[in-house]
């Protein structure tokens, strides 16, 4: 009975690696939208976020979402995201 290997992907705000599971997906679609994937299984480029809107503000700033998904990201994207970002903490 080997362990399972956890998935472990880096968050692009703190850079801390983590259980994949523990982490937010931001995706680019095919159609270069850019959307938050709650289920993980949408395909798509994909990035990795802690669930805080203080990762989710550094990766901002950083750029790490742009580097990782390779698009320009708009203004109103980062906006749409923070707030799902916020609504995650709530409930959290």
């Amino acid at each position: 009975m080997g362990m399972k290997k956890i998935p472990l992907r880096q968050c692009i705000g703190c850079g801390a690696m983590k259980n994949k599971k523990e982490l937010i997906r931001v995706i680019k679609t095919p159609e270069d939208t850019i959307l938050i994937d709650a289920t993980g299984r949408k395909n798509g480029r994909g990035a990795y976020i802690c669930q805080s809107s203080e990762c989710l503000k550094k990766a901002i700033k950083n750029k790490g979402l742009e580097r990782s998904l390779k698009v320009n990201i708009p203004q109103e994207v980062y906006e749409q995201l923070t707030k799902e970002m916020e609504s995650i903490d709530k409930k959290g």
